[in-house]
């Protein structure tokens, strides 16, 4: 099976990926509380011309209208018998805009999370959940994805069973956790965590890093806090939020202006990310702002925390701690005790 994704990350420095689904979709139309991925049938016209637009500004990377595309999410909206169809025409719409754009672009299955909680906190078992998520992965593969792109997961169990749902497709695999103002994801895990997780499976997925989250300065401070040689030539996601959501006129706006998602794209580069894009609140001014930036960027020192900071505005202190905690959790065997880890 040919993996274009791999290719083009043997044949480039970096990625860019792509910006939000969601929120784009919403500016466009989509009504308040309405599930972007019933669009697929009901506008596919609207969700092409999204792909176009980030195309256009200079993405690699597209991720299909297919987040909530699993049947706990679409149950909400009472189409949980439909997975097959609407993940099927998420695929095929990005696929069909893709090949006419006239360069390599990778089509990603976006899968997210099921919105249940996984035993032993809840009443989902893995085999459940791996069921759950290989029922859209197929449907994905049918479409043809090039790759499936497991995002802002928060738990250890169900990105496990994430992950066992999408190998039934014999698929690349790319996963991205959801930090918080902790630096770490709803339920308790940190980077360093996702990263030692990534490299002692089985089979590991072919990119890992993080997405959404609370913006760029705490994305950028989470990557940070693992330790560059442990990463030991993995290839690195960062996707994250355009600023931090605010209320305004009625809506819901994102702060980061193209010139913050610039400087963030050029950061991420230099933290040692390879793909790199754009979370909610990002549209294709974003992304073609990014483009350019990482354009006329080369790599440079990975930066501090404080010069994140300095350029991207202020980090959490749960996410500055992170890098200490971190630090202790994975510190060298102590001499005459063997391998023991003492945690933070």
């Amino acid at each position: 099976m040919s993996n274009l994704l791999a290719e083009l990350l043997s044949q480039r420095p970096f990625l860019l990926a792509d910006g939000a689904t969601g929120t784009n979709l919403f500016a466009m139309g989509l009504p308040t509380g309405g599930a972007p991925e019933l669009w697929n049938v009901d506008a596919p016209d609207k969700v092409t011309e999204l792909h176009q637009s980030f195309i256009d500004a200079g993405s690699d990377v597209v991720l299909t209208n297919s987040f909530g595309g699993n049947r706990c999410r679409l149950k909400l909206h009472e189409s949980e018998e439909n997975v097959a169809g609407l993940n099927r025409n998420a695929a095929e719409i990005a696929r069909r805009t893709v090949s006419s754009c006239g360069r390599a672009v990778v089509v990603a299955g976006s899968m997210g999370p099921t919105g249940e909680l996984f035993a032993p906190l809840g009443p989902l078992s893995h085999d459940e959940g791996a069921e759950i998520f290989a029922e859209q992965a197929r449907a994905l593969a049918e479409g043809g994805v090039d790759v499936l792109w497991i995002e802002t997961m928060s738990s250890k169990e169900e990105l496990e069973a994430a992950l066992a749902g999408g190998r039934v497709t014999g698929l690349p695999l790319v996963c991205t956790l959801s930090f918080d103002t902790n630096g770490k994801t709803m339920m308790g895990l940190s980077p360093a965590e996702l990263a030692q997780m990534c490299r002692e499976a089985t089979e590991p997925p072919l990119a890992f890093g993080a997405n959404c989250g609370v913006g760029a300065p705490d994305l950028l401070a989470g990557l940070l806090s693992i330790d560059a040689d442990s990463l030991d030539g993995a290839v690195v996601v960062a996707k994250a939020n355009c600023g931090v959501p605010m209320f305004q006129h009625g809506e819901i706006c994102y702060t980061g202006t193209p010139e913050l998602m610039a400087d963030y794209a050029r950061l991420a580069f230099d933290a040692g990310a390879r793909i790199i894009g754009g979370c909610c609140g990002t549209t294709p001014a974003h992304i073609a702002a990014m483009r350019e930036a990482l354009a006329t960027h080369t790599r440079g020192h990975r930066p501090t925390l404080e010069q994140v900071e300095s350029r991207l505005g202020e980090i959490s202190d749960g996410a500055k701690a992170l890098k200490v905690l971190d630090a202790l959790a994975y510190e060298k065997p102590v001499p005459r005790r063997g391998r023991r880890r003492r945690r933070g």
